[in-house]
């Protein structure tokens, strides 16, 4: 749009069914987002919209609500179900704290897929080798890079709290700052757009799949969750003396609860699951432990007021809106229905299998389709839809023939 229309108050339309278009391009049927395929409003945050510091051309990036044309928020928009999971919050005086850490990898340009990704070249004109993790000058040859990424991130307003060279090979991963949900979505959804164009203008590929590399490990987008109550900012997660208190339990509870049917929501492609397989600082389970990294629901330690649960299953490919708001709604059922969750876990340990989750996205689909929580958390036609649309992708996956049954099946008899 142009900048006069949108100041003029100009009105953007689109039609319903885009908010289901799968990642080849398709749609579902019709009858999942109504036969009609009438418009939706895209409604601008007034508090999120930005110049863009990487474009040579003045241009600008209004995030913006997908609200029916009678107003009400529409239900197949993530962005409207997680405000929407907020507002339940709120409607009991309370305010849900959370902070994302988002893992990626910064590679060479790869214009064709069947070979693998590589590290880019270092000013000293080597490419990594998986040796930097956790060092001080690991991104000295993506400095530039680096450089215009945090300028960037200054002019956008987006604050950061820790980068640092993560396990993989040219892996890197941010921690944004706490704070309200719905800001800390925008914001992880506005990083992940900043950095694939700043990267197009150095030359580099930033890849957010949750796993791109084998024999590497993972990209997750850890979500660390807290609520305080509305008014004074006490962490309702501890008491006075600075002890757990029950809601605190109760809101693992319910994370436990939902993590299976909701495990299609947390990693949504069919590459999240090779993350989830290999399950090195990926745990693909419902266990909960004090500061055990195998958990998929980890308490780190910290001090009473700073209390959080960390789940650790969405991958760096999920939809930030849509992981937020359904790690929060199933610890919000946690507090309502005041469930107990399981024993806490340490060390090693052996997954219950009442506390096992789907590792294959046809599994996962499967287990959201039976799902009566999620229809109920989050509405049977957004459910019904995202299924819809997830089982395209997943038919489209297996229309294709990998590399390795043509060389490790083609010479069986």
């Amino acid at each position: 749009m142009t900048a006069e229309g949108f100041l003029e108050g100009r009105r953007l339309q689109m039609a319903r069914g885009v908010l289901l278009q799968c990642i080849m391009g398709g749609y579902p049927p019709a009858r999942f987002y109504g036969s009609d395929d009438g418009d939706l409003a895209l409604v601008p945050d007034p508090a999120q919209i930005h110049r863009l510091p990487w474009s040579q051309q003045p241009r600008a990036l209004a995030i913006c609500d997908a609200d029916e044309l009678t107003g009400e928020s529409s239900p197949l928009s993530t962005r409207g179900q997680l405000k929407a999971v907020i507002a339940r919050y709120a409607a009991l005086g309370l305010a849900p704290v959370v902070a994302t850490e988002l893992e990626f990898f910064v590679f060479a340009p790869n214009p064709d897929p069947t070979q693998p990704f590589q590290p880019p070249l270092g000013l000293d004109g080597r490419r990594e080798d998986g040796h930097s993790a956790f060092s001080v000058s690991s991104n000295n040859g993506l400095r530039p890079f680096f450089n215009e990424v945090y300028e960037c991130m200054a002019a956008l307003g987006l604050p950061r709290d820790t980068f640092m060279h993560e396990m993989g090979v040219s892996q890197f991963e941010i921690n944004l700052l706490h704070g309200d949900p719905l800001l800390l979505a925008d914001q992880t959804l506005l990083f992940k757009h900043l950095l694939k164009e700043v990267a197009l203008k150095h030359g580099l590929t930033v890849v957010c799949m949750a796993k791109p590399l084998a024999h590497t490990p993972g990209s997750s987008m850890h979500i660390h969750q807290s609520i305080v109550e509305i008014g004074t900012g006490r962490n309702v997660f501890s008491d006075k003396a600075g002890e757990p208190t029950a809601t605190f339990r109760h809101f693992i509870g319910g994370q436990q609860a939902g993590m299976a049917d909701f495990t299609a929501l947390f990693a949504p492609n069919v590459n999240s699951y090779q993350r989830l397989c290999h399950p090195f600082a990926s745990p693909n389970n419902a266990c909960w432990s004090h500061d055990n990294r195998a958990a998929g629901l980890r308490i780190p330690a910290s001090s009473p007021v700073a209390r959080r649960v960390e789940n650790r299953l969405p991958g760096a490919d999920a939809n930030p809106y849509l992981a937020i708001a359904a790690s929060l709604a199933a610890g919000l059922y946690g507090i309502e229905n005041k469930l107990e969750p399981s024993e806490p876990i340490q060390g090693e340990f052996v997954v219950p299998d009442n506390l096992s989750l789907p590792c294959t996205l046809h599994a996962a689909l499967e287990r959201l389709k039976r799902s009566q929580l999620a229809k109920e958390l989050f509405g049977k036609e957004f459910i019904e839809g995202y299924i819809a649309s997830k089982t395209m992708e997943l038919t489209s996956f297996f229309d294709e023939i990998t590399p390795w049954e043509r060389r490790v099946l083609a010479a069986q008899a």
